[in-house]
């Protein structure tokens, strides 16, 4: 591969307290948590909506996590009010919810909590110097433009930040390094009347439900009756790598044509496809190599840390990298995980949280869902806050100093494993 020097300067759009890269889940309660500390923030999404995967690639469903806290559980109480949160925390609840709203609700959220949102605009590097971040380089719709804060917070789904800072990272399972396979989630509409049925040219005919991309049927109808949430698609590839992101976009649209053909055939007469979302969704792509990497073992042995920044019970649920069915569900009864994974070695004044974390590609599977986000996100804002504060290195924040700034934003931690 032939490789080009490229050099520009690069004028500083601005200089901010706490730089939030990526929208989704974390992405939004970090700088949430940061802004509540009295933290000017800003936050950086490369699309046109805050909510990731959960509105971007209509996961319109929370998965359960047994323990709603924080700023998570105030989201749901907000946003889905007519869901009944677990007054002890003990509880986990699988809550549908509608995309378009929730886009809505989060653009009036971070906007009464003073947080800065720039949309379309994405990382395209970083100034480093000696290990120490000190600018995020991002494209936009004026160019390149350049940000400063005194923390950074990586919560670009990928690690993104982190890697173009120089941290090490692996990608996939570690006997062959494939990821799980993307998922392109639609909806269909209740008409009432029989359904006129359209195959597109260049789609697939599926008689059987072992015909279907995962070999089983996956759909939800919570939210609102008559509106069916749909995940049956599947495509082999790494979601950060251009080449297999951009077949998966055609070859998912392809497949959810065809599911939803399935579907009319099979129950389901009256429904048509009613929302496509814009791009296909990403279970898995990149993992820092961090200060911890929690791994299988810490899950399935309910293993609690001193500095547990998250907690979480939700199943391994490994869909199959190869893109064929089958899914590796294992049930996790609750554990901890540790501030030292949001952080990666070897780079400074930048965390890392969301699915990025440091984690292997089994114990991923299991913290990789948005209400783990949320919780990651929230304790990478109250960290760089405090780090700001004391002027301290990240990796010397304390634990209890971390976990009463986080008690005091409503977190609470189970010291028990609960299912």
């Amino acid at each position: 591969m032939n490789h080009y020097t490229f050099e520009k300067k690069v004028a500083v759009y601005e200089k901010t307290d706490i730089l939030v890269v990526g929208g989704g889940p974390a992405g939004v309660a970090a700088a949430i948590a940061a802004a509540r500390r009295g933290k000017k923030v800003t936050l950086l999404e490369q699309s046109g909506q805050l909510g990731g995967m959960g509105t971007l690639g209509n996961v319109s469903v929370f998965m359960g996590v047994g323990n709603v806290t924080g700023i998570y559980r105030e989201i749901v109480s907000e946003a889905l009010p007519q869901q009944a949160v677990p007054d002890d925390h003990k509880g986990s609840i699988w809550p549908q919810y509608s995309p378009f709203r929730l886009r809505h609700y989060l653009n009036e959220k971070l906007e009464k909590e003073g947080v800065r949102v720039l949309f379309h605009v994405s990382c395209a590097g970083t100034v480093t110097d000696k290990g120490q971040v000190k600018a995020v380089v991002a494209n936009s719709r004026e160019g390149l433009l350049a940000f400063e804060a005194d923390v950074f917070i990586d919560c670009t789904g990928d690690g993104r930040v982190a890697i173009e800072a120089g941290a090490d990272y692996t990608s996939g399972r570690e006997a062959d390094g494939m990821t799980q396979p993307m998922t392109l989630m639609f909806m269909m509409q209740n008409t009432g009347q029989p359904a006129v049925r359209q195959l597109p040219e260049g789609c697939y005919h599926y008689e059987h439900v072992s015909e279907l991309p995962q070999g089983r049927l996956l759909h939800w109808e919570q939210s609102e009756p008559g509106n069916l949430l749909v995940n049956m698609t599947r495509v082999k590839g790494n979601g950060a790598k251009v080449e297999d992101v951009s077949f998966a976009e055609k070859e998912s649209l392809r497949q959810a044509f065809s599911v939803a053909d399935f579907l009319q055939r099979n129950g389901f007469e009256n429904y048509v496809l009613s929302h496509v979302p814009g791009q296909v969704g990403v279970r898995e792509t990149n993992q820092i190599v961090g200060h911890y990497t929690l791994t299988e073992e810490d899950i399935l042995s309910s293993r609690r840390f001193d500095d547990v920044v998250a907690q979480t019970n939700y199943e391994i649920d490994i869909h199959n990298p190869d893109g064929k069915a089958g899914t590796d569900e294992r049930e996790v009864k609750g554990y901890d995980i540790p501030y030292r994974c949001l952080l990666p070695q070897g780079v400074r004044g930048l965390l890392v949280a969301g699915r990025s974390i440091s984690a292997t590609h089994v114990a991923m599977s299991s913290m990789r869902v948005q209400a783990t986000c949320y919780a990651l996100g929230q304790a990478a804002g109250v960290a760089a806050s405090i780090a700001s504060e004391q002027g301290i290195a990240l990796e010397h924040v304390g634990a209890d100093d971390l976990h009463e700034a986080l008690e005091q934003q409503n977190v609470v931690f189970l010291k028990n494993a609960r299912k």
